[in-house]
């Protein structure tokens, strides 16, 4: 058998039937009232039946004048507990334990949605299309805290098998752990105790709120890729802090939106092929000083890399995103040996520099529109015909949130 279809045992006792994730993707697929849609609960259940151990929820905002865009399905009082539970359902349907990743978008959130959202500072973020932020007090950190802990405990309510943290890509959480988006000089800034201050006492809350057979995750970069930005040595001593609060595994990524490294793509030009894993060599350190598991995320394709990156002690957990898009079935292909690689046609899209910024990503969203609507996706589709479409999806989404908010 090959490694990634061995059973793992979480430090809190629940067992996970094979080792392969759906990592968060950004589905874009809530209703008006940021409820799930039936096209989401669709997913959720072909992406079970197709074998994976653990699926997790894309970006699922804590506060709804903080989303990622106006298409997140969000986790709060307003939840209509019937769609998310038949969520909850359609995703343990298989035999997958299901996470909601709860998240606060801060200075990411869109100007449209919010003008001025709350940041762990002023600075801004460098794109158009988001506006200037507002530092936190102290009493804006305590109702983030507060809503991550109402949302975790929520997410137990409805039936999740547990919840991960978003500490990465730029998110609140994660511009909390930059110095150069952090430029604090109060007990949440400065030194890296400071810095993850925020993080940890939410993982700390929210530990506390659920019971102990409720999986808590972290999601944390490796580093931001950024100058002046959060490393790799700063990512290696948060993680032992994370460990330390009875975090039941950590999933390592990078980047943010100012530098989108988890949404890397390039395309093969004559012999060069694209690496795969490319936050392995990063996860190694992190995984040497951990007890806990490890999840990596990022261009895992291949059978043999996945198990060498097990049996070499660099990973536990395997996380995939547009595999599952392209085919929600190839997990069980690949536990079978029908397959030997997941999907992969990325490789054969024109080089990033071709393409208009994020096309690669949005053609993939709205592949996950199409997939949840009908089945299946529609691979034929012109990479730049669905950036546009998700483009347009995203704004009719972003007017429709507004009215619905102003009415």
């Amino acid at each position: 058998m090959n490694m990634f279809g061995t059973e793992l045992t979480l430090p809190n006792g629940v067992t996970l039937k094979n080792r392969i994730v759906k990592s968060a993707m950004s589905e874009a697929l809530a209703d008006a009232q940021n409820n799930p849609t039936q096209a989401l609960i669709n997913l959720f259940g072909q992406w079970s039946a197709g074998g994976a151990g653990v699926l997790i929820t894309g970006n699922t905002p804590i506060d709804r004048m903080h989303l990622e865009h106006a298409g997140n399905f969000v986790l709060d009082p307003q939840s209509d507990s019937e769609k998310v539970s038949a969520l909850v359902e359609a995703g343990q349907s298989g035999g997958a334990k299901i996470l909601a990743q709860l998240a606060h978008a801060g200075r990411q959130t869109p100007e449209a949605i919010n003008p001025h959202p709350t940041s762990v500072s002023e600075v801004q973020l460098a794109l158009p299309g988001y506006g200037a932020p507002d530092a936190a007090t102290d009493e804006d950190f305590a109702e983030v805290i507060a809503k991550f802990v109402r949302s975790a405990k929520i997410a137990q309510d409805v039936g999740f098998d547990g919840v991960e943290i978003h500490a990465a890509h730029g998110y609140l959480l994660s511009s909390a752990l930059s110095p150069r988006i952090n430029t604090r000089t109060d007990r949440w800034g400065g030194s890296l105790e400071n810095r993850a201050r925020l993080t940890v006492e939410v993982v700390r809350a929210v530990r506390a709120a659920v019971a102990p057979d409720f999986i808590v995750a972290v999601k944390l970069n490796s580093s931001d890729f950024q100058k002046g930005g959060f490393d790799h040595a700063d990512s290696v001593l948060v993680a032992v802090m994370l460990e330390a609060e009875g975090v039941d595994f950590i999933e390592i990524s990078g980047g943010n939106f100012e530098e989108p490294t988890a949404y890397q793509h390039a395309s093969k030009t004559g012999s060069t092929q694209i690496r795969e894993a490319y936050f392995l060599d990063y996860a190694a350190a992190i995984k040497d000083a951990l007890s806990i598991p490890l999840m990596v995320t990022g261009g895992f394709r291949s059978a043999s890399v996945m198990d060498a990156a097990i049996e070499g002690g660099k990973t536990d957990l395997i996380g995939m995103g547009r595999p599952f898009i392209t085919d929600p079935g190839f997990v069980r292909k690949l536990l079978s040996g029908e397959i030997d690689k997941a999907p992969a046609i990325e490789q054969a899209f024109p080089p990033a520099d071709k393409l208009p910024r994020g096309a690669v990503l949005n053609w993939f969203c709205t592949q996950l529109a199409i997939a949840g609507a009908t089945g299946q996706p529609d691979l034929s589709m012109p990479v730049v015909e669905g950036h546009d479409r998700y483009l347009a999806q995203i704004q009719r989404a972003t007017e429709i949130h507004l009215d619905n908010r102003a009415s």
